[in-house]
């Protein structure tokens, strides 16, 4: 099943929740996102389908393995670009915004190419 934008931010979305509060239900999910519920559905439903996440009993979403790799791949990305676009001077309401959409677009090469190169200079500065 392909995973489009909407898809992962929905998953990073989930893990972020899971990290800050342990338990996350959909009406977490449609609070953070500023999303209706019935979307939240939506696309927990799609999710579910397509393995990415399950559903308790009790309502609580919970990562899939495969959800979980999905979640972290993106949420790296967005804290990398983002915090790169504030170094830049980029203001930081602007570089979440941005980082959102780059996110989603750059191929893996690219993304790791460009980590190695940041991490390789600020070991040689030092940092």
């Amino acid at each position: 099943m392909k995973l489009y934008a909407s898809g992962e931010d929905y998953l990073e979305t989930i893990l972020i929740l899971h990290r800050e509060m342990g338990m996350v239900r959909s009406v977490d999910v449609s609070r953070h996102m500023a999303v209706s519920k019935p979307s939240v559905c939506h696309a927990v439903a799609v999710l579910q389908e397509g393995g990415f996440l399950a559903v308790d009993g009790d309502h609580f979403l919970h990562l899939t393995e495969q959800g979980r790799i999905i979640a972290e791949k993106i949420y790296e990305r967005h804290r990398f670009f983002t915090d790169r676009l504030i170094e830049a001077g980029v203001d930081p309401k602007t570089a979440e915004a941005d980082a959102c959409r780059i996110e989603h677009v750059i191929s893996d090469e690219t993304f790791h190419r460009l980590k190695e190169k940041y991490q390789s200079e600020s070991e040689n500065k030092g940092l």
